[in-house]
């Protein structure tokens, strides 16, 4: 999961992580490889479904996406779902 946004109420937005190629699905975001994938495969962010997470269903293990990536999926969330 990536998280994306931190609500007031305590909750936080996500979108789905996956390693399986979505080569021109616009529906994926292409985030290339980094270290929240141990084998150093390309990734895709899914902008298809957002979910809800409380903080006491997450585990610990955490990596940061660099700016440019993380904007690029917040961009195609805004063109998607119109969010300021």
């Amino acid at each position: 999961m990536l998280v994306v946004a931190r609500e007031p109420g305590g909750t936080f937005l996500a979108v789905q992580l996956s390693s399986k190629g979505h080569d021109g699905d616009r529906e994926w975001v292409p985030i290339g490889s980094g270290p929240w994938d141990r084998s150093g495969r390309p990734s895709w962010v899914g902008v298809d479904r957002v979910l809800r997470l409380h903080e006491a269903g997450m585990r610990r293990e955490a990596c940061a996406l660099d700016r440019m990536r993380f904007n690029s999926v917040v961009h195609r969330l805004r063109e998607r779902y119109g969010w300021r």
